[in-house]
């Protein structure tokens, strides 16, 4: 059987994680409709609205566009107009936001 502070710590270290799980959740939404870039490991760039994700760090893209690895620094190239995209999880190299859109919901306040 549990002592009294056992139980108390159990309890606490529940509220902790609540607490944090709660501050995650809110960074979250916040960023949602929010224009993202998104790096894979193929070496493809996507930029879209975030529209969710996921416990496996799955991400949905909005109005998605695919840019390709370019082999001159000089040619960009045409991005490929995708539309709504998913991106796995274990795909994701980096997630920028673009700070036009959070300038845009800072002022917006």
């Amino acid at each position: 059987m549990a002592t009294e502070s056992e139980e108390n710590g159990t309890e606490m270290q529940t509220e902790v994680d609540e607490s944090v799980y709660s501050l995650a959740r809110c960074k979250l939404e916040n960023l949602l409709n929010k224009s993202m870039r998104i790096r894979m490991t193929d070496g493809r760039t996507l930029v879209g609205l975030f529209l969710c994700t996921d416990r496996d760090c799955n991400v949905i893209l909005g109005s998605a566009q695919e840019f390709l690895k370019s082999t001159d620094s000089f040619s960009q190239g045409e991005p490929r107009v995708l539309g709504l995209a998913m991106i796995p999880g274990h795909h994701v190299v980096s997630i920028e936001v673009e700070s036009e859109s959070l300038q845009t919901t800072t002022h917006g306040l």
